[in-house]
């Protein structure tokens, strides 16, 4: 074998450049003629003192003359030629009746003596969640709408091995790219060779795909429904923020304002998400992260072009009078949390509901003839016990705060100055707010009003408050036809975009970001979003079959599957090479039944070298 560096020109710019192949001397009956192996590319860039020696290796690799980890080579030429080596076992080996293809040269029979001490298992690569991921992504048509969208072959394989990555191996590009090139064998399925990836190939992937995000999202959306068989008729829509790693000063949309992970002291940019009640998206956008959660609604909806009379299910925070009386005149309906303090609860009038979970709730119904909604008053016991639990830490904080004050009073050097006194229960109240509207507090002054001299306080539950009415709140709705128990059942759909929230940010990798781009910030979420879809068509699928596990849990059990070599010498000096999956573990097989897939991912290659 050797390298030989070849002058070509380029078939549609006429420009001249080198292109690098590994060549191997064959005789062909009495004349020495030199047959391709390899075309190791324009990039190649070993130098040209370093050839022979990655030749060298990669025939004695191929062939088993010598160890396969030699002591004596460098790292570069060790890593190249397993890659190279692997590649010509590849293309040369004889399929099985899993994979088609001809043989191209001899291959190793069933049956063969062999010599046991030079058994070697070389190359292993995580195969088990590229397999179910790689499936559901051409069950949604994702590779051919890369196609419509001019999407090119290594376009298209790198925008494939990041989204499957993220649900793989979450984090960043650049930790994606490093798994692309050592630990998956997602190259071996698609027939691309991720170790010839540029990293800058992977940026520059989000960029385009982030150019199509609406084209995308109207297609899977339209895709899940589908293969599914689902309607369209609820809307359910939040809003999530995530936090930077970084000050972030050049992204406009990098602001201060209140984190869901208690990470306030970072610059923060916000997901808003708009689903089907199956939990699939139907859109995304990304907003500033001190973006109002009422000021998105609209915005959304008219993008999204939704249809009149669809429902639109909220938290809250985005149920303001103006929201709702915008999504009245657009001829929506809506059930939201009402944003109204009042728990004006009556058992005496409440129906009971049993919730999937299998917990009663019991909802009084009430007609508002003012502005036609009908409101729902629920109670949920577990909800009571879980507002006592945070009452209790409240007052107890709120408490503590005001009794530390008034043994200050009493003691040297404390302070007892009127005014700091007060800004210091005006700081407690900002602390602890949800307790501190239900307590009374009397400062006794001196004489001069400049020296207070007690601080008491009694505690008085305000009626309406949920300290008042522990478990109970109130959804508004401007559906009057469904029963309680059907308002409750599509109120409770809200779970389905925080499940979705958490398996983002949990699951897939959307925080931190480290990007300092917008445009790169928003191209990351976005990746994470597509590997959600991906993710959730693979657990509707495997739903049916009876199987409710998380994400994380399904990647673990999938992830134990691995594509590996295995490489021992025939008794004539020749070496048998034999690339496959190892078998299946129950769990894991259990999931390929239920996506009706091969328990043998890749197939199995044999090469007699």
């Amino acid at each position: 074998m050797f390298i030989r560096r070849t002058n070509t020109r380029g078939a549609k710019s006429g420009d001249s450049y080198f292109t690098y192949r590994l060549v191997e001397a064959v005789r062909v009956g009495k004349a020495v003629k030199q047959r391709t192996l390899l075309n190791l590319g324009a990039q190649f860039d070993l130098p040209q003192a370093d050839w022979p020696a990655l030749a060298a290796r990669i025939d004695e690799v191929v062939h088993g003359q010598a160890s396969l980890l030699a002591p004596d080579t460098s790292p570069t030429i060790e890593a190249l030629a397993q890659r190279y080596a692997a590649q010509i076992i590849a293309r040369t080996a004889t399929p099985t009746a899993d994979r088609e293809g001809p043989p191209q040269r001899e291959t190793a029979e069933r049956f063969a003596e062999v010599d046991l001490d030079t058994l070697e298992l070389v190359r292993p690569r995580a195969v088990g969640v590229e397999h179910v991921a790689l499936s559901a992504l051409r069950q949604l048509g994702f590779e051919k709408k890369l196609v419509d969208l001019g999407f090119n072959r290594p376009q298209i394989a790198a925008a494939v091995g990041t989204v499957i990555g993220r649900m793989a191996a979450p984090g960043s590009e650049r930790s994606t790219y490093d798994w692309l090139q050592h630990r998956t064998a997602l190259g071996e399925l698609l027939g691309y060779d991720y170790e010839s990836l540029d990293l800058q190939q992977l940026y520059r992937v989000s960029d385009h795909l982030l150019k199509h995000r609406e084209a995308l999202e109207t297609h899977l959306f339209a895709a899940s429904r589908e293969l599914f068989g689902f309607g369209e008729t609820i809307t359910l829509y939040d809003l999530t923020n995530t936090y930077f790693e970084g000050v972030a000063a050049g992204n406009a949309k990098a602001k201060h304002g209140r984190s869901k992970e208690k990470r306030s002291d970072c610059p923060l940019v916000t997901l808003g998400l708009v689903l089907d009640v199956t939990g699939f998206p139907k859109r995304s956008r990304v907003f500033a992260g001190n973006a109002s959660e009422a000021a998105t609604l609209q915005e959304m909806l008219e993008g999204l072009g939704a249809a009149p009379a669809t429902t639109v299910v909220m938290d809250a925070g985005i149920a303001t009078e103006a929201n709702l009386g915008w999504l009245k005149e657009h001829g929506h309906t809506y059930i939201v949390v009402s944003r109204k303090r009042a728990r004006n609860f009556d058992p005496a009038h409440a129906t009971e509901v049993v919730t999937a979970g299998q917990e009663t709730v019991h909802i009084q119904r009430v007609t508002d003839e003012a502005s036609g909604e009908v409101l729902l008053y629920c109670h949920s016991l577990a909800r009571a016990q879980k507002d006592k639990a945070i009452d209790t830490k409240k007052s107890e904080g709120f408490e503590a705060a005001l009794q530390r004050l008034a043994d200050g009073l009493t003691k040297p050097r404390s302070t007892k100055d009127t005014g700091k006194i007060w800004e210091r229960i005006g700081r407690a109240k900002e602390k602890y707010a949800r307790a501190a509207h239900n307590y009374t507090i009397e400062v006794t002054e001196d004489n001069t009003r400049t020296t207070v001299t007690a601080i008491t306080w009694t505690k008085t539950p305000k009626p309406g408050s949920a300290m008042a009415c522990p478990g109970v709140y109130c959804l508004r709705t401007t559906l009057t036809e469904p029963t309680n128990a059907d308002l409750w059942k599509i109120y409770s759909m809200l779970t389905n975009l925080e499940s979705v929230f958490r398996s983002l940010k949990t699951d897939l990798g959307l925080r931190p970001v480290f990007h300092q781009k917008e445009s790169r910030v928003d191209a990351h979420l976005f990746i994470s979003l597509l590997a959600y879809i991906v993710v959730h068509t693979i657990r509707l699928h495997v739903k049916a079959s009876g199987c409710n596990d998380s994400w994380d849990t399904l990647r673990a059990t999938l992830s134990v599957q691995i594509r590996v070599t295995t490489t021992i010498q025939h008794k004539d000096g020749r070496t048998i090479h034999v690339r496959k999956a190892t078998r299946p573990e129950p769990a894991q097989q259990s999931l390929y039944t239920a996506m009706k897939l091969s328990a043998n991912p890749g197939g199995t290659l044999r090469t007699l070298a």
